[in-house]
């Protein structure tokens, strides 16, 4: 078909529809320069700029699925990637971020003028990256998705240029964000030194047919892989510029970048791990293990000391994403429950700072508890949204972050880590008081500013963006916390490498 490029050779087997995601998103930030340099359109153009480009995107997304449905996997740009439906499921799941995304910032975008084309363009960008890293068969694609993606990111957290932390989150972010690149491409390095190849397939192959009697390099490569994604997921220790990033970057742009990471980050670790290092499944699991522990412990005993809200859920952040290397540590098993909790818990994040973004500003920069008090009076959709959030963060059932937790722990527990799952439930219940605090103070609690005693503030106007986003990522959470079985079944039929 056309799509597969009518220049075909066997060495390069060059596939449109393998790129067609990226290069709509890619057509789609050029556009949006292009006519925002020529013609200054108002937001509105953009606008629908923004919903062609994602919906063109999806459908391409659509027919990599069925393609791999009816013709199985296939490879292409010599065998650096991959069409199937692992790649098409975090493909779907980061459009959905990227709109999502896009809606809570949407404020933002229109506050910065022209900085708000560049603002969208890097939003494209790093869905763009992210989506290359999760289809990629190679280390050294997987990287170059991770620098587009990075980058991207790197300028969102600074792109208001209006306050000393946005400038600080960013300039943090780009030091250790580098570092860990760097840390990752020598892992791809050493993999290289020890199995004579960068592609997965070659990895694997080399493993499963050979036997190292001194496997050093391959391990030490292998542990520097994960090191360098775990920087990206902001995964404990690793997670130290995880807080100021979140709480000094816009309110309206952090959702998004802490969602597209997880989802992207933890697609590329799941395909390198379980496909190209499955013969060492035992080793990473046992670090995987570690890891996740620490992520879990660090991540809930700081979160409860936090006093504002955006470093809360940072930490909040690191110890779900040792809640994703829980699962991901059973392997093959636990591909599934991987793959739905990235996919709730980016909507989850989403919805909680487009919350933050509303009573902050899009631009805010700190976001004390103490500003959260009495919320209910001035805004019972956005206290209720938060506390749902919180709620469902925190595990309680029918949300869908219950069944995430109970997917991954069930998984971890059935490969043999009984203790790590014991010690991420012990760990949820005493993190569910910060979570819990929240609510309390929203419903609880008298404003502090108020002029008399019983007096609320002004109630709060949300925007149209925040309110469609909060709609949305309450619905699905509820939908999917009730009738999970449909986003299961798909990242079920999504682990098919």
């Amino acid at each position: 078909m056309w799509w597969e490029g009518s220049a075909v050779s066997s060495s390069v087997n060059i596939s449109y529809l393998a790129i067609g995601p990226e290069i709509l998103l890619t057509l789609g930030a050029v556009l949006v320069l292009m006519i925002d340099v020529f013609r200054k359109p108002s937001m509105k153009v953009h606008a629908w700029i923004v919903v062609a480009t994602l919906a063109a995107t999806g459908v391409v997304l659509g027919f990599q699925w069925h393609s791999a449905v009816v013709d199985g996997a296939t490879l292409s740009f010599s065998g650096m990637l991959s069409i199937d439906t692992f790649g098409a499921y975090a493909g779907f799941v980061l459009v959905g971020v990227a709109a999502l995304g896009l809606a809570a910032a949407w404020g933002m975008m229109d506050r910065l003028g022209r900085r708000g084309a560049e603002g969208i363009v890097l939003v494209f960008m790093a869905a763009a990256g992210f989506m290359l890293m999760a289809t990629s068969v190679n280390l050294v694609l997987v990287f170059v998705g991770l620098e587009i993606a990075s980058m991207s990111l790197y300028v969102l957290a600074g792109i208001t240029r209006q306050t000393l932390l946005a400038d600080e989150a960013a300039l943090k972010y780009f030091l250790l964000g580098s570092f860990a690149s760097a840390v990752f491409v020598y892992g791809a390095a050493l993999a290289f030194a020890g199995t004579g190849s960068l592609s997965m397939y070659g990895i694997h192959d080399f493993l499963a047919a050979n036997v190292l009697l001194k496997p050093g390099v391959v391990l030490i490569g292998m542990a520097l892989l994960i090191v360098g994604v775990a920087f990206k997921v902001s995964a404990a220790p690793f997670h130290v510029w995880a807080p100021d990033a979140y709480q000094g970057s816009p309110a309206g742009i952090v959702g998004f970048m802490v969602a597209a990471a997880k989802v992207g980050a933890f697609a590329a670790l799941a395909r390198i791990l379980a496909f190209g290092f499955s013969t060492y499944a035992q080793h990473w699991a046992t670090g995987l293990s570690l890891l996740a522990a620490i992520s879990i412990v660090v991540g809930m005993l700081l979160a409860v000391v936090q006093t504002d809200i955006r470093r809360m859920l940072a930490y909040s952040s690191i110890a779900h994403a040792g809640f994703i290397l829980t699962a991901l540590t059973a392997g093959n098993v636990g591909i599934t429950a991987m793959l739905f909790y990235v996919a709730v818990y980016a909507v989850q994040v989403i919805g909680a700072f487009a919350v933050v973004a509303a009573i902050a500003g899009p631009e805010g920069g700190s976001s004390p508890l103490s500003s959260y008090t009495g919320l209910s009076e001035r805004s019972p959709l956005l206290a209720g949204s938060l506390a749902f959030f919180m709620i469902a963060m925190s595990g309680v059932p029918l949300t869908s972050g219950f069944v995430a937790k109970f997917a991954a722990f069930t998984a971890a527990w059935s490969a043999g880590f009984g203790w790590l799952v014991i010690l991420a439930v012990v760990t949820s219940v005493v993190g569910f008081f910060f979570y819990l605090r929240v609510i309390v103070l929203m419903y609880m609690q008298e404003p502090v500013h108020a002029e008399a005693p019983g007096a609320a503030r002004a109630a709060l106007t949300i925007p149209a963006g925040i309110r469609w986003v909060l709609i949305i990522t309450v619905a699905v959470t509820l939908v999917l916390g009730v009738v999970p079985g449909l986003l299961l079944r798909l990242a079920g039929q999504a682990f098919l490498f």
